[in-house]
């Protein structure tokens, strides 16, 4: 056995050195990540056994879709999984974005309110409701434009909701409430499952029946309970994020009370049509090995985040969150000092990607974002976050978000190289 595998990689001894040594510390945090795997694991396959799960319900459905048997178990799986009445798990939903959305313009009707409790949501998100900054009108076809109002209550100084004003905001005239769980580009760190659940018993606190919908994306499976079973009303997702497992190609997810997550499928669909169509085209085998697969495929990505928040700190590097912070997503933020870095990582990254390490990414001005924005993606799936990739906006201060991970193994290679090379633009 070679004394030191990343040789290979050009990678020092010295760096490797104190790789070992950073294992060596950060063990107390691993068990931990081994330990909610373990719980969510259990969930996960009790829930394929509760759905009695066969080769059968792996097969086609084409056209409309209709009495798809192998689709409607893994709704129910997800559904009991989630903590929800009801699931709508779709090829057919490309993004989070769409999913979220659906939930939006489903249940919304014109004259109607909704309050960000978490500030202003990311910006593709914030374009869909017509509040982006960067455009001068709505966008064309935004909720502002069908007449929906929109207020937002900002997060407190250390990132926590504010539950005094949120107490405030909510009242019986809201429709709905919308929390973000994960922190998109904003410098903030995500909310904790115990938050969203403070959230929710002070909106429910206010008399208000408002529905409640938590954007999930990033955070399924790193904590051992979901939005729905702290009593979110809804909650929505990407499979290219989290509960894809890294297999899926596309599709989403939404999952709560049934007839607000009809009223999105509604939305998807038609009105009168919503769950009854669309066709699983083969991917129902894919879909549920995903599921199953997700808690573990998440705590590789994690083992990888916690690794690279202590080496990049020993290193000098502000890391968000830190190695022995609770976590409630993916996302591994490393702040840099200049515009130089930033690129450097993240060429790193896609040279450590299995999937076009040959590629030297460049920044671009990426639809839905103010400024320019670089991301390292060497995915089997393009845009899959939950396998290996890093992006970031070229404007200070210069985060990098680090995200997702197959193998913890190739987030310990991409971080060693990269504080090994950091040294050429020390500044």
């Amino acid at each position: 056995m070679m004394e030191n595998p990343f040789q290979i990689f050009g990678i020092s001894d010295a760096v490797v050195k104190t790789a070992a040594s950073v294992h060596q510390e950060i063990a107390p945090a691993i068990s931990r990540i081994e330990e909610i795997r373990r719980n969510n694991q259990l969930r996960v396959l009790n829930a394929f056994r509760d759905a009695r799960i066969s080769e059968a319900h792996f097969g086609s459905s084409t056209g409309y879709g209709y009495d798809d048997i192998g689709r409607e178990k893994i709704e129910r799986m997800y559904a009991q999984v989630f903590g929800a009445e009801s699931a709508y798990v779709r090829i057919q939903i490309s993004s989070g974005t769409q999913a979220i959305a659906a939930c939006l313009f489903g249940i919304l009707r014109p004259g109607d309110t909704m309050i960000s409790l978490t500030g202003t949501p990311y910006d593709t998100l914030a374009t869909a409701i017509g509040i982006s900054k960067q455009d001068r009108k709505p966008a064309e076809g935004s909720l502002r434009e069908f007449g929906i109002l929109y207020k937002e209550v900002a997060l407190r100084e250390d990132d926590s909701p504010d539950l005094v004003a949120i107490e405030r905001a909510v009242d019986k005239e809201t429709r709905l409430v919308f929390i973000q769980k994960s922190k998109g580009y904003a410098d903030r760190r995500c909310l904790l499952g115990s938050e969203i659940r403070s959230i929710i018993e002070t909106v429910r606190g206010t008399g208000s029946s408002a529905v409640i919908l938590v954007d999930n994306c990033y955070g399924e499976f790193v904590e051992e309970e979901e939005p729905c079973h702290y009593g979110a009303d809804l909650c929505a997702g990407s499979l290219i994020k989290n509960p894809g497992g890294g297999l899926c190609p596309t599709g989403g997810y939404i999952v709560g009370k049934k007839e607000w997550v009809e009223a999105a499928a509604y939305r998807l669909t038609a009105p009168g049509l919503g769950h009854h169509v669309g066709p699983s085209l083969g991917f129902n085998r894919t879909i549920a090995q995903g599921l199953f697969m997700a808690p573990h495929i998440v705590a590789e990505s994690l083992k990888g985040s916690i690794f690279a928040a202590e080496l990049f700190r020993k290193a000098g590097f502000r890391t968000f969150p830190g190695p022995f912070d609770q976590r409630g997503d993916i996302i591994q933020s490393i702040r840099f000092r200049l515009p130089e870095q930033v690129l450097s990582f993240c060429r790193i990254v896609q040279t450590c990607s299995p999937v076009d390490s040959f590629v030297t990414p460049e920044p671009w001005d990426m639809p839905g974002y103010d400024v320019p924005v670089i991301m390292a993606a060497g995915t089997f799936v393009q845009g899959s976050s939950i396998e290996f990739s890093a992006d970031g906006p070229i404007k200070p201060p210069y985060n990098v978000y680090m995200q997702g991970g197959l193998v913890s193994e190739q987030i310990y290679l991409a971080a060693m190289m990269a504080v090994d090379q950091m040294e050429e633009y020390s500044g």
